[in-house]
Formats: structure tokens, sequence, C-alpha cells
């Protein structure tokens, strides 16, 4: 295999965060994040200390998402959620920028929200990871294409204390000339830009689209380090599958590994 399980299960943050989600489904959650021995879960705020309480000594970190999912809540807020996340006992904040001031270029104000997450989060020992929702910019902004605006978030970003740049939440749909919503998250192409985009002391995010287990290497391939997924038991099964195959010497299937195709 091009990856050991350990390598793809610890980048994967097992995404809890459907609106429909009840507390037996987070519950069940976190013991599948713990039986797979994944990075983190990545749970509504009001879940995390309970989920910190449920993964004790497992090793899987627990996140909490701020201003999620459309980042329109007033910077104080934001804090302020940092703030009741960390005293929960988050390790990690999934946070979403201001996407209409990104849009519009006001920059200062973007930099500020970024900046009041991060000194909250990182008072408290957790680290940060913001979020742009890229379906939103792919027509550019503040005078940008789409490109240099995901370009300048990221610069932006990390001078503002990000741990990680993060492509998506998961639920940013954008409405079809048909009426339709469509949706594509992470991409690689997005991926390669916002690697390039920061130094090494940041690390890249994937979330939206990543439902398979080749997706999932698609995504180390282009430097991300972390990917938000729900579907962690169907890729590390179809691991395991591989691996079984691969010492019997015989021949395992192998998908297309799409990235970017839906929400997670």
């Amino acid at each position: 295999m091009k990856y050991t399980y350990n390598e793809l299960a610890r980048m994967i943050d097992h995404s809890l965060l459907h609106p429909t989600m009840t507390d037996r489904e987070l519950e069940e959650g976190c013991e599948l994040a713990a039986r797979y021995g994944v990075a983190s879960v990545c749970i509504k705020p009001y879940y995390v200390k309970r989920a910190v309480q449920l993964l004790a000594g497992t090793g899987v970190l627990v996140g909490a998402v701020v201003g999620f999912p459309h980042g329109s809540s007033t910077t104080e807020a934001k804090r302020y959620e940092t703030w009741l996340a960390c005293q929960d006992g988050a390790a990690e904040i999934d946070m979403v920028i201001n996407i209409g001031k990104a849009l519009t270029g006001d920059w200062d104000y973007v930099a500020n929200d970024i900046r009041a997450v991060c000194e909250e989060a990182h008072r408290h020992g957790a680290k940060v990871k913001v979020i742009f929702e890229n379906d939103h910019l792919a027509n550019g902004g503040g005078g940008m294409d789409a490109d240099a605006l995901k370009k300048m978030l990221c610069q932006i970003s990390e001078h503002a204390g990000a741990d990680w740049v993060k492509t998506s939440t998961g639920y940013g749909f954008v409405k079809q000339p048909d009426g339709s919503y469509g949706y594509k998250g992470a991409t690689e192409h997005d991926l390669a830009l916002m690697r390039a985009s920061v130094s090494a002391k940041v690390q890249v995010k994937a979330a939206g689209g990543v439902r398979d287990l080749d997706g999932l290497m698609k995504v180390r391939d282009r430097g991300a380090t972390r990917c938000g997924a729900t579907a962690t038991a169907a890729m590390l099964d179809e691991y395991r599958r591989r691996e079984a195959a691969e010492k019997s010497g015989a021949a395992a299937p192998s998908a297309t590994g799409a990235i970017g195709q839906g929400g997670y």
C-alpha cells in the first residue's frame, strides 16, 4: 500500500456536524472514531464536553466548529464560541471566515476576525483551522480572480496565526441556474494552490467530497494533512481489504477516487 493505515487514519477528522444528528448518533460517531483510531472528531459545539468524556484515553482529539457554517457571526461571538469550546475541552477549532467581507476585499476585517479566534484558542492550547468555503469564491472577489483570492486568504490566515487553512465546511451549497444546489468541496486544484500559498508551518485540510480511499490518498498526495469525512468507516475498511489482498497476492480493486463531487 502507498501509505500505512495509521498515516491515513490520523488524517481524518470524523465529521459529526449534520443538523439532524441526535445525541445517540453523536455518541456512536465518537465510538466509531475511537475504534478506527482517527485524528479527531469535528463535532457540534454543544456536544464537545460529552465527546471529551467519551474519547478520554483514546488518542482521538475533539474539535468544535465556530461561526459555522456561514461565517457571519460577529468577531466577538466567534471569540466567545471559541472560549466556550476550549472550556469544554476542545483541542481544535474549525472557524469559518466572514465570506462576504472576503468577497468585498475588507482584508483588515477578515484578518482581525481570524486573529481573534486564533489568539483565544492558542491561549487555551487549542489549534485553529480556518475555513474559506471555496465554492463561494469561484468567481473571485475583492478585485481578484478566484485563485488570487484564495492565495490572499491563505496569507492572511497565516499572518493571523492559523494552524491550518481549510477548503470548505461541507455545507456551502451554491444555487445553480435551474434552482438546484451544487457543491464541489475540496478539489485537487485548490489543495495544491493552498499548500503552495502558505509556509511549512501552516497545514492544509480538505473537506467536502472526499468519500473513498483513493480520494483520501489523493488529498494526502496534494500535501493536505487532515481531511474532514463522514465516510470514515468505508474508507478505512477498504484499506484493510486492500491490505489483506496485497498480503495474499490477490489483486485489489481500485476506484477512481474523485475529489470535489459533493459535501461530506
